[in-house]
């Protein structure tokens, strides 16, 4: 498939984007280079090919919560734009 200029310039504007001369070609061979290895994937032989849907069969694999004391609260805080009872202040989200 081959893309003409007054292609890319109707996609700009479709997509917002305002294009300066020099970057219609650019863009040109980029928007090219993208369709023609869409096109090499589209017909890359998939006969005998079994459907996967992932690598193994892992799935929804959650880790226990744990409660873990820092030891170092100090630190922890050091880079705080503020602090209050020795905890992060943050400002207020609910009215």
């Amino acid at each position: 498939m081959k893309v003409s200029k007054e292609e890319i310039l109707h996609i700009a504007k479709l997509a917002d984007i305002n294009l300066k001369e020099e970057e219609i070609d650019t863009y040109l061979l980029n928007l090219q280079d993208i369709l023609n290895f869409a096109n090499i994937v589209e017909n890359a032989p998939v006969d005998g090919l079994q459907e996967t849907i992932g690598a193994n069969d892992n799935y929804n694999v959650f880790r226990k919560d744990e409660i873990i004391n820092f030891e170092d609260n100090k630190a922890l805080l050091q880079n705080a734009p503020e602090q209050e009872r020795n905890m992060f202040k943050i400002p207020k989200v609910i009215q």
